[in-house]
């Protein structure tokens, strides 16, 4: 690797928890998130991206063009004249070369920074701790020895509230528009005199030389954004929207001495108001809270006071689990950019992304349940609550909506459920926590089924019902029915499509077929254990008993139906088929049961785990990390649906998911294996890709879900970054599998699984507000196995560190052996 690649785009700054980036053209737009409850903002590296509230299809405050010419058109934008020469500080919209770029994505906010002809503009994003606003700091710099007298344009295009319906229904939205302008306030009111209670507002900090709120009187009749009329011309036209297209832009006259630094702060926020408050006066918005929210920021003190405690949350978020190694990639992977994407991924689950439209996902089921387990340690009072909502759309037989909409916390009717693999995911997402917390009491809450108040159980209750979902459902080989599909949403085994325009997620011409999922199987075994742990563990003897029956049955319809010979089969067809075989001309091997079966042990003692782990080396592996399935399909399979309809070595067919790695890792240390295990760890962990920036294009700071696999054309790219569940997996391999802190019910047990050639590392970990000072050393070479434990200069029986008084401290010596 060399300090060229390594830089070519930009750089880690560890010390700030910041990623660096030195060029605006970046192989695709590299994007951060503000925000982390309710109002929340993209944002990508030259300053495009969207805001809002809540849900990004139901209160999408500003609009952005998914996949448009040029990529990434519309954003926040500023436009600087100086003199004759016009330019934006991120490079975009105007593209006017810059003589000095820089964009710092840090947590939770990023820093903008362009510099032409001795003038120097920062601009700094952030949503501020629990408000519903985001601020926008701008710092003009002269940084020449004349007075330079400029004209600044701020830019924001308002959607109209529900994005689908704002990119599709244009015989009524291009008559809906509306605003009002106040003072240096733009308002968003359209449809508020209607069904609507909310409005948006941008605003600056001092009085302005003009404004604009209708598109065309902004750009111009044939212009786009690189082109404004306005700025052009050098004043605003103080248009007013009346339906088309309404925006929001401030103008504003400043003049810089030489050396002067003038701070300008624009915010843009939501308000919701209470029926019998929305108006001042008939047809005039009651603008009481929006003073209010702009009053708390309108100057810089007010801000730079947000933003520390804004960089001070995340500060004491990140204390909760610092690991130190002599390798820099792997300390900053874990401590900073993989906590940090667990709680994007958290917020967002699947549903707003540069890859995900905001407008059909929603939250999953499956998802969100995921998410939650890398992110449980930072807030868990939040992944309580997020708990409680995901089980509240579970149906009374156990199955459960794929997907819910966050605003309403509603299941999605339209998608519905019968993803198998959906139940057993609750049961993974609540010991976790229950692990994490000592938190039993959420256990007796009384939660709706299918959110009818009128319906409840107690979430354990819920529990049991995702566990004889499963025992319930069990096709002719005493395997799970995969219903419309597991957790490859694209292996449709009851589908059997020959029409463009179905979904194959949610047709299911063969109802009631008998296809089964090896990958459920080997799921229920796993997370079929954990149930049984939390049974016994309170006292529920006879459920626990009654459980383990189910739990030994699956393990021996695994071994009888479910093994190949040298890997696991992945499931058997509607014509009672296997898929996944070495007898198959195409895939004859997957990933998926593979790694839930190697990480429920089934079949240790006889060698499967093994042979599975070394198959999956001999025929998935390769240089960019583990391919999904091998050979992949070169034709269209009816019986198997989408997953066949992708080029070889993309998304699902024989494509790279960083999801499905670390269930890999995992299994290899269950085999005892941490080379191995760390090996595939550092063939995707975004901070060991230095010398791949280009060939991946995504952000190199973050998991993308998919990588091209070793039949693709251009193995090695990325696609769909953020937002999967591959930072939550990743963050639960390489801290609790191969470093090996894991919260156990009685505390923090300890029992790595690292390469040989470790011989030190230490852990600080947080763990129900106790702090462990966890020092591991290595002087055997060994892979796995603990020998001595000390705690506070006494040794202790067994690797569990006891939970000790809230607040206090305490060393630990681990020596392997």
């Amino acid at each position: 690797m060399s300090i060229q690649a390594e830089r070519q785009y930009g750089y880690f700054d560890d010390a700030h928890r910041e990623y660096v980036i030195t060029e605006p053209k970046t192989p695709y737009p590299w994007i951060n998130y503000l925000g982390d409850t309710a109002f929340f903002s993209l944002l990508s590296n030259t300053g495009g991206g969207y805001s809002f509230y809540k849900d990004a299809k139901f209160r999408r405050l500003t609009r952005y063009r998914y996949n448009n010419v040029p990529v990434d058109t519309g954003g926040k934008y500023f436009y600087i004249k100086d003199g004759d020469v016009a330019w934006s500080p991120g490079w975009k919209p105007m593209r006017t070369p810059l003589d000095k770029y820089e964009c710092r994505h840090g947590m939770g906010y990023s820093r903008i920074t362009g510099e032409k002809n001795g003038l120097r503009s920062s601009v700094l994003f952030f949503v501020p701790r629990n408000e519903d606003i985001e601020i926008q700091q701008m710092t003009l710099t002269n940084l020449s020895d004349e007075i330079k007298t400029i004209k600044v344009f701020s830019l924001v295009e308002w959607c109209l509230w529900n994005a689908e319906d704002d990119m599709t229904n244009f015989q009524r939205n291009f008559s809906t528009g509306q605003v009002e302008v106040k003072d240096s306030v733009i308002y968003h009111k359209t449809e508020y005199r209607e069904r609507r209670n909310h409005y948006a507002f941008y605003s600056v900090n001092q009085k302005v030389d003009g404004f604009d709120t209708d598109r065309d009187g902004f750009l111009g009749e044939h212009n786009g954004f690189d082109a404004p009329a306005v700025v052009d011309k050098g004043e605003s036209n103080y248009s007013i929207a009346h339906g088309w297209s309404p925006v929001a832009s401030h103008y504003l006259e400043i003049i810089l001495a030489p050396g002067e630094v003038k701070e300008l702060i624009f915010t843009l926020g939501y308000v919701e108001m209470p029926e019998d408050q929305k108006w001042e006066e008939p047809g005039i918005i009651n603008k009481t809270k929006a003073r209010e929210m702009i009053d708390r920021f309108n100057t810089v003190d007010q801000v730079h006071l947000a933003f520390r405690e804004l960089k001070d949350y995340w500060d004491h978020l990140l204390n909760k689990y610092i690991v130190t190694t002599d390798d820099p990639r792997l300390n900053r992977g874990v401590n900073i950019w993989n906590q940090y994407q667990n709680m994007v991924t958290f917020n967002m689950s699947r549903s707003a992304s540069y890859f995900e439209s905001g407008i059909g996902r929603g939250m999953g089921f499956r998802d969100s349940n995921q998410d939650l387990i890398g992110f449980v340690h930072l807030v868990p009072e939040r992944a309580r609550q997020r708990i409680l909502d995901i089980a509240a759309t579970q149906f009374e037989d156990g199955s459960a909506y794929h997907q819910y909409q966050p605003l309403t916390k509603r299941g999605n009717a339209a998608i519905g459920g019968n993803f198998n693999d959906d139940p057993m995911w609750l049961v993974q997402s609540v010991t976790v926590y229950l692990k994490e917390t000592g938190d039993f009491s959420i256990l007796d809450e009384s939660v709706p089924f299918n959110n009818d108040e009128n319906n409840c159980a107690t979430l354990f209750e819920h529990l049991t019902r995702s566990f004889n979902f499963v025992t319930r459902n069990l096709g002719e080989h005493g395997l799970p029915l995969i219903g419309r599909a597991d957790w490859n949403d694209c292996l449709n085994l009851n589908c059997f499509s020959m029409e463009p325009n179905e979904s194959f997620q949610t047709t299911e011409n063969r109802e009631g077929g008998r296809a089964e999922s090896v990958m459920i199987a080997g799921q229920f075994v796993l997370f079929g254990n954990d149930y049984v742990e939390l049974c016994r563990y309170r006292g529920q003897n006879e459920e626990a008993e009654r459980a383990s029956g189910h739990i030994d049955a699956m393990i021996e319809a695994i071994k009888e139906h479910g093994w190949d010979g040298e890997w696991f089969l992945r499931a058997y067809d509607a014509f009672g088929q296997k898929i996944g075989t070495h007898e198959a001309e195409e895939s004859k091997i997957f990933i998926e049961s593979q790694g839930f079966c190697t990480m429920a042990g089934v079949g240790l003692k006889e060698g499967l785990v093994g042979k599975s782990l070394d198959s999956v080396n001999k025929y998935l592996a390769c240089d960019y990390g583990i391919v999904l399935n091998y050979p992949a399909f070169s034709r269209y399979y009816v019986e198997y649906g989408e997953i066949s309809t992708y080029p070889q070595g993309y998304k699902e067919n024989g494509g790279i998911f960083c999801h499905n790695n670390p269930w890999i890792m995992i299994g290899e240390t269950v085999q005892g294996n941490g080379d191995r295990a760390f090996e595939y760890y550092t063939k995707i962990a975004p901070a060991y890709q230095d010398d791949k920036v280009r060939l991946h294009k995504t952000e190199p700071y973050v998991y993308a879900q998919m990588i091209a696999g070793k039949e693709a054309a251009t193995p090695g790219q990325a696609k769909n970054s953020w937002l999967t569940g591959t930072a939550a997996w990743n963050y639960v391999a390489i801290t609790q599998a191969i470093l090996g802190i894991k919260p156990q019910y009685d505390g923090l047990q300890v029992d790595p699984c690292i390469p040989k050639a470790w011989t030190h590392y230490s852990v600080v970990r947080r763990f129900r507000d106790v702090t462990y000072h966890i020092d591991i050393f290595n002087p055997k070479s060994v892979s796995k196995g603990v020998t001595a434990v000390v705690v506070d200069g006494e040794s202790i029986d067994g690797n569990i560190l006891p939970v000790f008084e809230p607040g206090t401290e305490h060393r630990v010596t681990v020596t392997m052996g």
